[in-house]
């Protein structure tokens, strides 16, 4: 059986719809968040064979030992960051190089790297008047948003008007494509 750990700081959206598409598939799954009040948590419930655990920003920015048992005591195969809003160790990106993917909310290598999340990439994207954004889904290396592209898919956005409005086609992009990668990295 295969092992996915699964990193979010949010509402859960993607980590849903991947657990949704993937559902039918011998897949173990866990769950760390750097937000104890996460809509994740409350979400993921719903999978009562899910594990979660919360670990506040300093275990992440430490490398803290706690942190670093509970990801390699669970051996994943893929560890999914998915809405997840601290940067990933070091030391475990280094351990799990090339099984640690990311979804990023742009055509990188456009609108990308430190300080380039949600609706800051948005907001980017509708002030250089683009006709097009997506997402990209890349592995994880120490640098923000430099790893190899798993798979990147666009939208159309010329009708609009705003930053909400980019954000809501690229999350339905994501929901859409985000479990292909995890596909793909699995080898399914």
């Amino acid at each position: 059986m295969k092992k996915v750990l699964f990193l979010a700081s949010g509402s859960g959206s993607n980590v849903m719809a991947i657990l949704q598409h993937l559902r039918d598939e011998a897949i173990e799954y866990r769950l760390i968040t750097n937000n104890a009040k996460a809509g994740i948590i409350e979400k993921i419930k719903q999978f009562s064979s899910i594990e979660t655990a919360v670990f506040s920003n300093e275990h992440f920015s430490t490398s803290s030992a706690e942190l670093i048992d509970a990801v390699n005591g669970f051996s994943p195969d893929l560890i999914v960051l998915a809405g997840f809003l601290r940067k990933f160790p070091n030391e475990l990106i280094n351990k799990y190089e090339g099984s640690i993917i990311n979804i990023h909310p742009s055509l990188l290598p456009k609108y990308g790297g430190k300080g380039m999340y949600g609706i800051h990439v948005h907001r980017a994207v509708l002030e250089a008047g683009e006709k097009e954004s997506g997402m990209t889904i890349h592995e994880v290396t120490s640098e923000y948003d430099k790893g190899r592209v798993i798979l990147q898919c666009s939208v159309d956005i010329t009708a609009c008007t705003t930053s909400e409005d980019i954000a809501t086609a690229v999350l339905k992009l994501e929901h859409a494509n985000f479990y292909k990668a995890v596909r793909i990295k699995l080898g399914l």
